[in-house]
């Protein structure tokens, strides 16, 4: 794995456990609805990642992006259907979308191991 997938994979880890550790009702139950969207359904595990990655583009939330580029990538999502789905964001979500392109690009390389 690479360094940013690492520490990434590292972060998310040790604070959700800090999170989690609060026993929380309210964000436990948050959390589990998250985790129940995202599982096969009339829609394919893959296209809700998809999904899932656009939205966070549109929203530029660059830590989502990493999260659904990862379940992308173990969906085998190809290069092709990523860009289709970026290009979707970047309409949806206008030109402020394209820095965290830029950095979801940077990522799927270390996450396949090579440039697109």
């Amino acid at each position: 794995m690479g360094k940013m997938l690492d520490e990434f994979n590292a972060y998310r880890a040790r604070m959700n456990e800090k999170i989690l550790a609060a026993d929380n009702k309210v964000i436990k139950r948050l959390y589990n609805v998250d985790a129940n969207t995202y599982r096969e359904g009339f829609l394919p595990v893959k296209t809700k990642e998809l999904i899932g990655l656009t939205t966070s583009m549109v929203l530029r939330c660059d830590d989502c992006v990493r999260y659904h580029l990862i379940a992308c990538n173990e969906q085998h999502v190809s290069k092709d259907e990523l860009f289709e789905a970026m290009s979707i964001a970047v309409l949806v979500g206008g030109t402020i979308v394209i820095p965290h392109m830029r950095k979801a690009v940077e990522f799927w390389e270390e996450l396949i191991g090579e440039e697109v």
